[in-house]
């Protein structure tokens, strides 16, 4: 099936706003968006409406740089402050944890595959590359689910879970790569399996010192640098983010551990045009995530999943239920403060993603003997950890009482105004009434308490900023900015208004 330009350019513009649609729709009945865009995939593929696409080649690249970006707008987007009380577990999960899961989930294959699916010849090394492709999560699916469904989970968990599904991929690709090079290794078995271990601690190494070097001379570049387009400073970052992951590659070391930790080091720095970036970077994220899933979908033909549907299934639900609560209580055992609820539910979140897919086209590229095997089984898996555990995540979260539920009112709806990190505020705003007006309506009749202001009205689609005597009608909303919360909302209760929110700036 031949496509022109005009037709891909149409195709693609028309699944797009087909997207911006099903985002909330698939949120709302818990189902990861994404995963429509890998039924998409399905259905225009060759056992669909017969769009041929079996380039692995390209699809590496493709998620090669989809992953790259999405992990650097990760580490952009994390704060210090936010994961340095959890940094410990995070970076046990997302080493140890991963190391874990391979180990249980490959002993698990090998001794599933041996003795109940004799058709299926895997040897012990290919069971735990099977395991090892599978091994990462995915936190897009996940937090995309919860802010659709309006939850937040409570006990620093967001920031622990984003840690740990933002930095456990490196884990994953070396423990993946590490095992193709030993499974078409013909030389001396002791020889090969010492410089796997070298290799993957020298790349462990390697990956974190360039992203920590690369970040800090970025930061210096983007600062020094100035440009007369104040819209190509995303695209200088941009620019940053590629040559940390491509260098550190050549250097030997892991690119996607440098580029995670590099867009740490520039998310958490002073750089112009800071918020803009990270706005824009979340956008592109979400974009590389779709055309990945996308792509990944239509390299796979339905018709190769049902004869792995049974040992995906078998495999998958050792997975949820066991190698990944294994793995998570042993990586805490640790730490004794955090509660057996919050361990649980850390087990839960344990979805696949498109990275374990992307790390399944490795085997193919490698050319081994069952990498189609691996590549339909790991897909699978994909559909059946997204769908079972995508669709009972947030009333799992409401079940352990992990999860505040209802409207998030951090999120200013009719003010879209930034201000620097540097100016630690609370912005508020108010939708007026007539009890509030009661004494007097004008600015100043409103009891403020000090440091204080009320800087714009909002008032049908007219914006304006008021003065003291300037006339406020119920109806009216109310931007408003103070460095004394507590006051305010002690204000906010003595004048009973219920219908404001916060968003603090700090």
């Amino acid at each position: 099936m031949s496509l022109s330009i005009e037709f891909l350019l149409l195709f693609l513009s028309v699944l797009f706003l087909i997207s911006l649609f099903a985002t909330k729709a698939g949120a709302r009945f818990g189902v990861p968006v994404l995963v429509l865009f890998l039924g998409i995939g399905m259905l225009f593929g060759t056992d669909g409406l017969g769009f041929e696409f079996q380039n692995y080649t390209v699809a590496q690249a493709i998620g090669t740089i989809a992953l790259c970006i999405i992990l650097f707008s990760g580490g952009l987007g994390t704060k210090y402050e936010d994961i340095k009380p959890v940094a410990g577990q995070g970076i046990i999960l997302s080493t140890v944890g991963v190391l874990l899961m391979a180990l249980f989930t490959g002993i698990f294959i090998y001794c599933v595959a041996g003795y109940c699916f004799p058709s299926i010849h895997l040897s012990f090394l290919e069971s735990l590359l099977l395991a090892s492709v599978m091994s990462s999560t995915d936190s897009a699916s996940v937090f995309s689910i919860l802010r659709g469904k309006g939850v937040r989970l409570k006990n620093k968990l967001r920031p622990l879970l984003e840690l740990e599904s933002g930095s456990n991929d490196p884990m994953a690709y070396m423990l993946t790569v590490i095992l193709i090079q030993l499974i078409s290794a013909s030389g001396d078995g002791n020889t090969e399996y010492g410089k796997a271990v070298f290799d993957f601690f020298l790349q462990f190494v390697i990956g974190g010192f360039a992203g920590f070097l690369f970040g800090k001379i970025a930061v210096k570049t983007i600062n020094k640098i100035s440009l007369d387009n104040d819209s190509l400073y995303p695209i200088l970052i941009f620019t940053c983010g590629i040559f940390i992951f491509s260098a550190t590659h050549f250097l030997k070391g892991n690119g996607y551990l440098a580029v995670y930790i590099g867009g740490l080091i520039i998310g958490n720095a002073r750089i112009v045009h800071k918020r803009s970036s990270i706005r824009f970077f979340d956008g592109l994220a979400w974009i590389s995530q779709m055309i990945m899933f996308l792509t990944l979908g239509l390299l796979i033909n339905p018709k190769e999943l049902w004869p792995v549907a049974l040992i995906g299934i078998i495999i998958g639900s050792f997975m949820i239920l066991g190698s990944r609560p294994l793995s998570v209580f042993i990586s805490l055992l640790p730490f004794r403060r955090m509660e057996f609820r919050e361990k649980l539910f850390i087990s839960w979140v344990g979805l696949r993603g498109a990275v374990p897919i992307i790390f399944a086209i490795l085997p193919l590229a490698a050319g081994l003997e069952n990498a189609h095997l691996i590549f339909n089984i790991v897909f699978f898996i994909t559909l059946l950890s997204l769908l079972v555990q995508g669709t009972t995540l947030t009333r799992f979260a409401s079940w352990l009482r992990l999860a505040h539920t209802g409207e998030d009112k951090s999120l200013l709806q009719d003010f879209d105004v930034e201000f620097s990190e540097d100016i630690k505020s609370t912005m508020t705003e108010i939708v007026l009434n007539k009890h509030i007006l009661a004494n007097g309506n004008r600015l100043m009749d409103i009891p403020l308490p000090n440091h204080t202001l009320a800087v714009m009205v909002k008032r049908d689609a007219l914006y304006f900023i008021p003065k003291g005597n300037t006339e406020l009608h119920p109806g009216d909303k109310l931007l408003i900015i103070t460095n004394d919360e507590n006051a305010l909302i002690e204000t906010y209760k003595n004048l009973e208004i219920k219908n404001y929110r916060l968003r603090r700036n700090q």
